[in-house]
C-alpha cells in the first residue's frame, strides 16, 4: 500500500519571500521617518505645484529652450558615440567565452566605471575642462563605456558558439573569430543597445546642466531659482516632447534591428 502524498505546505518559498520583502519595506519606511501627514497631503501639494507651470511661456521656449534642447541632444549623441566606440572592444575583451583570462580583469573594470553616476563624473570634469557641454559630454561618454561594455560582454557570452568553433577549426585566429563569427551574430543587438543608451543619455544630459555641464538642465535651474514657473513650464514641456519623439524613433529602429 503506497503512502498518502503529503499536501503542499501553505508556507512555501513565495510566502517567505513576500514576508521578507514586506519586512524590508516596513523597516525602510521606519528608518526614513516618513511623515504620515505629509504623505496624505502630497497629492494636493503636487497639484498646486504643477498648476504654477501652466500656461507655459512658449515665447521663452522658442527663444531660449530650443537651443538648450538641441545642445542636450548633441551632448547625448556625442557621448553615446564615445561610449559605443570604446565599449565595443572592451566588451569583446570582457567576454569570458572569448578571452577567459582578460575577461576576469576587464569585466570588473566595466562594472566599476558603470557604478559611478553621470552627475558625479560631471562634477569632476567641470573643474578639469571648464563649464559647458564638453564636461557633460565626457561624463556621459565615460559612464556609457561602463554600461555598454558590460552589456556587450553579456551579449557575446550568450551567443551561439557554433560559428566560433567552425572558424577556429578552419585555422582562424582571434581576429578572424571576432570578424566572421562574433560580430555578425551580436552586432544588431549591440547597436540596439547603443540606441537605447542614447535615450538614457538624453535624459541624463537634461540633469547635468544643474552642475554646469551644459544642456537644458541649466536653463531649468535658472527658471526655478528665480521662480519663473511659466518659463520652467516651457522648459519641461519641450524637453518631454523631445524625449518622447526620440524614444519613439529609437524604439522603432531597435525593433527593426532585433527582428532582422
Amino acid at each position: 500500500m503506497s503512502a498518502r502524498p503529503q499536501p503542499p505546505s501553505r508556507y512555501g518559498a513565495g510566502f517567505w519571500l513576500t514576508l521578507v520583502v514586506a519586512a524590508l519595506v516596513v523597516a525602510s519606511v521606519l528608518a526614513l521617518e516618513v511623515p504620515g501627514a505629509r504623505v496624505r497631503a502630497l497629492p494636493l501639494e503636487l497639484a498646486r505645484m504643477f498648476a504654477r507651470f501652466f500656461p507655459p511661456d512658449l515665447d521663452y521656449g522658442r527663444e531660449t529652450v530650443i537651443r538648450a534642447v538641441i545642445e542636450s541632444l548633441q551632448i547625448a549623441w556625442v557621448g553615446t558615440l564615445i561610449g559605443a566606440v570604446l565599449s565595443l572592444p572592451l566588451g569583446l575583451l570582457g567576454a569570458r567565452n572569448l578571452f577567459p583570462r582578460v575577461g576576469l580583469m576587464v569585466k570588473p573594470f566595466l562594472v566599476a566605471v558603470r557604478a559611478v553616476p553621470e552627475i558625479l563624473l560631471a562634477i569632476y570634469f567641470v573643474p578639469a575642462v571648464g563649464l559647458g557641454a564638453f564636461a557633460g559630454t565626457l561624463a556621459i561618454g565615460l559612464h556609457s563605456v561602463g554600461m555598454l561594455g558590460k552589456l556587450t560582454a553579456d551579449v557575446v557570452e550568450s551567443m551561439d558558439v557554433g560559428p566560433v568553433e567552425a572558424v577556429t577549426a578552419c585555422g582562424g585566429g582571434s581576429t578572424a573569430v571576432v570578424r566572421f563569427a562574433v560580430l555578425p551574430q551580436v552586432l544588431p543587438e549591440i547597436v540596439a543597445l547603443w540606441l537605447f543608451r542614447f535615450e538614457i543619455n538624453l535624459r541624463a544630459s537634461a540633469v547635468l546642466g544643474v552642475v554646469g555641464a551644459g544642456g537644458i538642465g541649466g536653463v531649468l535651474l535658472n527658471t526655478l531659482r528665480y521662480r519663473q514657473f511659466d518659463k520652467a513650464g516651457s522648459v519641461i514641456l519641450l524637453t518631454v516632447l523631445v524625449v518622447l519623439a526620440v524614444d519613439a524613433l529609437s524604439g522603432r529602429i531597435r525593433e527593426r534591428l532585433v527582428r532582422d
